[in-house]
């Protein structure tokens, strides 16, 4: 079960206090996403902008480290200063949830020495582009890269070149013919059911079709939805 963003109906996206909740309400993983601010620094910020969820503006690839931290998120969110992706690993450690990285910016050696000094590389897997995790695993190769499915060529160019544990799905390619391929390759399929697609038919209709893992908007309704169904 994956808190998308955090639980950010009631918390600021991305906060340290949404992964808090999000560990609280029975999460297997907190989803965050990841950037590099203008002097290498990794943050969490889904949009390449802080418009949107803080008080301030600009590009966190233009911004220092010390700007992004001086913002505040937007009302009426109390949530702390923009976290950094080793307080994110920090709390996933000390919480036990695991933590699922989608990475809109930044390198491989930043990615792996986070991980590894925050001792979460059993408890991770990173959500990116093929070129990206084969530099990862290159160094790495005890972490979990997990790319994103899109059709029948692009899966099984992926499951034969790199050694996936996870394959990463959506509403356009969670087809039974692409699940199927994954799980022969011995992968879990982690499926996003976001949207209008996040609600108990929609998690009954992934569970039957072998999704082995949910990304919700809703995780204490996910959880409270496994736990009828005898699954937690």
């Amino acid at each position: 079960m994956i808190a998308h963003r955090g639980e950010h109906l009631q918390h600021t996206e991305n906060s340290l206090a949404a992964f808090e909740a999000a560990a609280k309400a029975g999460a297997d993983y907190f989803e965050c996403d990841v950037r590099t601010t203008s002097d290498g620094k990794l943050v969490l910020m889904h949009d390449s902008r802080v418009d949107r969820t803080t008080t301030g503006t600009g590009a966190v690839a233009e911004m220092t480290f010390d700007a992004v931290r001086a913002l505040a998120f937007k009302p009426p969110a109390s949530a702390g200063p923009v976290p950094t992706f080793d307080e994110a690993l920090n709390l996933a450690r000390v919480a036990g949830i695991g933590v699922y990285v989608d990475v809109k910016s930044a390198t491989a050696p930043q990615l792996v020495d986070a991980i590894r000094k925050n001792r979460m590389q059993e408890r991770v897997v990173i959500y990116a582009g093929k070129k990206l995790l084969q530099e990862i695993e290159a160094i790495a190769a005890e972490m979990k890269g997990m790319p994103e499915a899109r059709n029948a060529s692009t899966l099984g160019d992926l499951l034969e070149s790199m050694p996936l544990r996870v394959v990463a799905f959506d509403a356009n390619d969670f087809k039974d013919e692409l699940i199927a391929a994954a799980h022969a390759k011995k992968a879990m399929v982690f499926v996003d059911r976001l949207g209008s697609a996040d609600n108990e038919t929609a998690w009954e209709d992934a569970i039957r079709r072998g999704a082995d893992g949910i990304q919700t908007d809703h995780p204490a309704e996910l959880v409270a939805f496994l736990k009828s169904r005898g699954l937690r």
